[in-house]
Protein backbone atom coordinates (compact mmCIF):
# COMPACT_ATOMS: atom_id res chain seq x y z
CA UNK A 1 0.00 0.00 0.00
CA UNK A 2 1.25 3.57 -0.84
CA UNK A 3 2.25 5.49 2.11
CA UNK A 4 2.11 9.02 -0.38
CA UNK A 5 -0.17 11.79 0.81
CA UNK A 6 -3.06 11.41 -2.02
CA UNK A 7 -3.86 14.61 -4.32
CA UNK A 8 -7.23 15.50 -5.15
CA UNK A 9 -8.46 13.22 -8.08
CA UNK A 10 -9.04 16.86 -10.37
CA UNK A 11 -5.83 18.50 -9.65
CA UNK A 12 -4.97 21.72 -8.74
CA UNK A 13 -4.00 25.54 -9.86
CA UNK A 14 -2.08 27.54 -8.46
CA UNK A 15 -3.15 31.38 -8.25
CA UNK A 16 -2.93 34.67 -6.53
CA UNK A 17 -5.32 34.29 -3.22
CA UNK A 18 -8.88 36.03 -3.33
CA UNK A 19 -9.75 38.64 -0.48
CA UNK A 20 -12.47 36.38 0.76
CA UNK A 21 -9.93 33.41 1.39
CA UNK A 22 -8.01 35.13 4.23
CA UNK A 23 -9.66 33.04 7.39
CA UNK A 24 -9.19 30.00 4.84
CA UNK A 25 -5.70 30.81 4.58
CA UNK A 26 -4.90 31.64 7.75
CA UNK A 27 -6.43 28.56 9.01
CA UNK A 28 -4.16 26.21 6.50
CA UNK A 29 -1.18 28.13 7.39
CA UNK A 30 -1.71 27.58 11.36
CA UNK A 31 -2.29 23.85 10.67
CA UNK A 32 1.09 23.94 8.73
CA UNK A 33 3.06 26.00 11.85
CA UNK A 34 1.75 24.20 14.44
CA UNK A 35 4.66 22.87 15.49
CA UNK A 36 6.60 24.97 14.14
CA UNK A 37 9.77 25.94 16.76
CA UNK A 38 9.65 29.92 16.31
CA UNK A 39 5.93 29.87 16.53
CA UNK A 40 6.56 27.80 20.15
CA UNK A 41 8.85 30.26 21.47
CA UNK A 42 6.96 33.45 20.97
CA UNK A 43 3.28 31.32 21.77
CA UNK A 44 4.76 29.00 24.49
CA UNK A 45 2.37 26.74 26.27
CA UNK A 46 -0.84 28.08 24.95
CA UNK A 47 -3.87 25.90 24.55
CA UNK A 48 -5.27 28.13 22.16
CA UNK A 49 -1.64 27.93 20.07
CA UNK A 50 -3.16 27.50 16.44
CA UNK A 51 -5.72 30.18 16.66
CA UNK A 52 -3.36 32.31 17.96
CA UNK A 53 -1.01 31.27 14.89
CA UNK A 54 -4.22 31.53 12.65
CA UNK A 55 -4.81 35.07 13.73
CA UNK A 56 -1.03 36.03 13.65
CA UNK A 57 -1.37 34.67 9.62
CA UNK A 58 -4.31 36.92 9.06
CA UNK A 59 -2.53 39.56 9.82
CA UNK A 60 0.59 38.79 8.24
CA UNK A 61 -1.97 38.56 5.10
CA UNK A 62 -3.02 42.58 5.46
CA UNK A 63 0.26 43.38 5.88
CA UNK A 64 1.58 41.35 2.51
CA UNK A 65 -0.90 42.33 0.62
CA UNK A 66 -0.08 46.36 -0.75
CA UNK A 67 2.94 44.72 -1.78
CA UNK A 68 4.03 42.58 -5.00
CA UNK A 69 3.52 39.52 -4.98
CA UNK A 70 1.02 39.44 -2.64
CA UNK A 71 -0.48 35.95 -1.54
CA UNK A 72 -0.60 33.29 -3.83
CA UNK A 73 -2.15 29.91 -3.44
CA UNK A 74 -2.61 26.03 -4.73
CA UNK A 75 -6.11 25.60 -4.67
CA UNK A 76 -8.74 22.90 -6.72
CA UNK A 77 -10.97 23.98 -9.16
CA UNK A 78 -13.62 23.77 -6.13
CA UNK A 79 -11.91 26.43 -4.07
CA UNK A 80 -9.98 24.05 -1.63
CA UNK A 81 -6.87 25.29 -0.43
CA UNK A 82 -3.76 23.03 -0.20
CA UNK A 83 -0.74 25.32 0.40
CA UNK A 84 -0.43 28.77 0.71
CA UNK A 85 2.54 31.21 0.44
CA UNK A 86 3.38 34.74 1.10
CA UNK A 87 6.29 36.32 -0.89
CA UNK A 88 7.21 40.06 -1.07
CA UNK A 89 8.94 41.64 -4.53
CA UNK A 90 12.06 43.30 -4.26
CA UNK A 91 12.30 46.48 -2.03
CA UNK A 92 9.32 45.69 -0.48
CA UNK A 93 9.89 43.07 2.30
CA UNK A 94 9.53 45.32 4.98
CA UNK A 95 6.80 47.02 5.81
CA UNK A 96 6.16 50.81 6.71
CA UNK A 97 6.49 52.11 10.47
CA UNK A 98 3.23 53.32 10.12
CA UNK A 99 1.60 49.70 8.93
CA UNK A 100 3.71 47.99 12.09
CA UNK A 101 2.57 50.93 14.49
CA UNK A 102 -1.03 50.06 13.50
CA UNK A 103 -0.14 46.20 14.07
CA UNK A 104 0.94 46.94 17.51
CA UNK A 105 -2.70 46.24 19.32
CA UNK A 106 -3.26 43.26 17.20
CA UNK A 107 0.07 41.43 17.67
CA UNK A 108 -0.90 42.34 21.63
CA UNK A 109 -4.02 40.05 21.54
CA UNK A 110 -1.89 37.35 19.46
CA UNK A 111 1.05 36.98 21.65
CA UNK A 112 0.26 38.37 25.36
CA UNK A 113 3.06 40.55 27.21
CA UNK A 114 5.05 38.21 27.18
CA UNK A 115 4.89 36.75 23.91
CA UNK A 116 6.00 40.45 22.55
CA UNK A 117 9.14 40.38 23.91
CA UNK A 118 10.01 37.52 22.20
CA UNK A 119 8.33 37.98 18.89
CA UNK A 120 10.34 41.11 19.08
CA UNK A 121 13.23 39.20 19.72
CA UNK A 122 12.32 37.06 16.59
CA UNK A 123 11.65 40.00 14.45
CA UNK A 124 14.91 42.33 15.47
CA UNK A 125 17.27 39.38 14.71
CA UNK A 126 15.72 38.59 11.31
CA UNK A 127 15.54 41.83 10.40
CA UNK A 128 19.42 42.29 11.53
CA UNK A 129 20.19 39.31 9.08
CA UNK A 130 18.19 40.22 6.24
CA UNK A 131 20.23 40.59 3.21
CA UNK A 132 20.83 44.22 1.19
CA UNK A 133 20.51 43.05 -2.14
CA UNK A 134 17.37 42.86 -4.23
CA UNK A 135 15.60 40.31 -3.59
CA UNK A 136 12.31 38.27 -3.19
CA UNK A 137 11.29 37.21 0.34
CA UNK A 138 9.59 34.00 1.43
CA UNK A 139 8.95 34.52 4.56
CA UNK A 140 5.85 31.90 5.28
CA UNK A 141 4.97 29.05 2.88
CA UNK A 142 2.92 25.87 4.42
CA UNK A 143 0.93 22.73 2.97
CA UNK A 144 -2.13 20.98 4.63
CA UNK A 145 -0.38 18.83 7.02
CA UNK A 146 -2.21 15.57 4.94
CA UNK A 147 -0.52 16.66 1.73
CA UNK A 148 2.47 17.47 3.07
CA UNK A 149 4.92 15.34 0.54
CA UNK A 150 2.97 15.02 -2.37
CA UNK A 151 5.03 18.18 -4.16
CA UNK A 152 2.24 21.15 -3.90
CA UNK A 153 4.37 22.95 -1.43
CA UNK A 154 7.48 22.95 -4.08
CA UNK A 155 4.68 23.44 -7.43
CA UNK A 156 4.08 26.68 -5.21
CA UNK A 157 7.50 28.13 -4.69
CA UNK A 158 8.47 27.12 -8.12
CA UNK A 159 6.01 28.92 -9.74
CA UNK A 160 7.63 31.95 -8.29
CA UNK A 161 11.51 30.84 -8.77
CA UNK A 162 10.10 30.34 -12.40
CA UNK A 163 9.92 34.08 -12.50
CA UNK A 164 12.49 34.64 -10.55
CA UNK A 165 14.76 33.08 -12.94
CA UNK A 166 12.98 34.46 -16.07
CA UNK A 167 13.66 37.75 -14.17
CA UNK A 168 17.50 37.72 -13.10
CA UNK A 169 16.16 38.31 -9.29
CA UNK A 170 17.12 35.97 -6.39
CA UNK A 171 15.38 34.89 -3.58
CA UNK A 172 15.80 34.76 0.11
CA UNK A 173 13.94 33.16 3.16
CA UNK A 174 14.80 32.01 6.61
CA UNK A 175 13.89 28.56 7.81
CA UNK A 176 13.01 27.71 10.76
CA UNK A 177 13.63 23.70 10.82
CA UNK A 178 16.81 21.91 10.41
CA UNK A 179 14.90 19.40 8.73
CA UNK A 180 13.09 21.66 6.35
CA UNK A 181 16.82 22.54 4.93
CA UNK A 182 16.75 19.93 2.56
CA UNK A 183 13.27 20.67 0.61
CA UNK A 184 14.52 24.06 0.30
CA UNK A 185 18.30 22.93 -1.21
CA UNK A 186 16.06 20.88 -3.68
CA UNK A 187 14.80 24.06 -4.88
CA UNK A 188 18.01 25.95 -5.15
CA UNK A 189 18.40 27.44 -2.18
CA UNK A 190 21.35 27.66 -0.15
CA UNK A 191 22.23 27.92 3.78
CA UNK A 192 24.08 31.38 4.19
CA UNK A 193 24.21 31.13 8.18
CA UNK A 194 22.87 30.54 11.38
CA UNK A 195 20.26 33.53 13.24
CA UNK A 196 19.60 32.67 16.62
CA UNK A 197 16.80 34.13 18.76
CA UNK A 198 18.47 35.92 21.81
CA UNK A 199 16.89 34.32 25.52
CA UNK A 200 17.70 31.31 24.36
CA UNK A 201 15.29 30.88 21.00
CA UNK A 202 15.24 28.36 18.27
CA UNK A 203 17.91 28.46 15.47
CA UNK A 204 16.78 29.99 12.18
CA UNK A 205 18.43 29.46 8.60
CA UNK A 206 19.10 32.19 6.26
CA UNK A 207 18.71 30.71 2.66
CA UNK A 208 19.49 32.43 -0.49
CA UNK A 209 19.15 31.45 -3.84
CA UNK A 210 20.74 33.04 -7.09
CA UNK A 211 18.69 33.56 -10.55
CA UNK A 212 19.15 30.25 -12.63
CA UNK A 213 18.54 30.11 -16.67
CA UNK A 214 14.90 30.98 -17.90
CA UNK A 215 13.33 27.71 -18.91
CA UNK A 216 12.86 28.16 -22.72
CA UNK A 217 9.29 27.61 -24.59
CA UNK A 218 8.06 23.93 -24.25
CA UNK A 219 8.15 21.83 -27.65
CA UNK A 220 6.69 19.04 -28.52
Amino acid sequence: MSTHPALPSAGYGIRFARPHEAGSVAALLARAFADDPVMAWMIPGAADRERRIARYFRLAQRQQRPRAGGVRVAATGEGRLLAAALWSGPGRWEPSGVRELAALPHYARIFGLGGMQRAAGVQNAMHEAHPDAPHWYLPSVGTDPRLQGAGVGSALVRQQLADCDRLGQSAYLESSKVANIPFYEGLGFRVTGEIRIPEGGPTVWPMWRDPGPAAGPATG
